[in-house]
């Protein structure tokens, strides 16, 4: 189980990095780090949800859409790892 949630982590860090870099924005990310904070539009909130679906093929519900849950890389762990079934946090 360890291992799942670290893929998901590693996972999702590539993927806020790739939308980080595609908008060109460099900024030592952290776990923690907000993303508005680091310069992340809301345009590039959108296309990062989207890879999200993407990278871990599935549909988010509209209620799990929210600033919150795309507010850290740890908060979209959080609700990815919830949405596969598998985390507690």
């Amino acid at each position: 189980m360890h291992d799942f949630v670290v893929n998901v982590q590693n996972r999702v860090l590539s993927v806020v990095q790739s939308v980080l870099q595609q908008n060109a924005i460099t900024a030592d990310l952290h776990p923690e780090s907000r993303l508005v904070d680091i310069g992340l539009s809301s345009i590039g909130m959108v296309e990062l949800m989207l890879k999200v679906e993407a990278e871990f093929d599935l549909i988010l519900p509209h209620l799990e859409i929210t600033p919150e849950n795309f507010q850290s890389v740890k908060a979209m762990e959080r609700m990815i790892l919830n949405q596969l079934g598998s985390g507690s946090g």
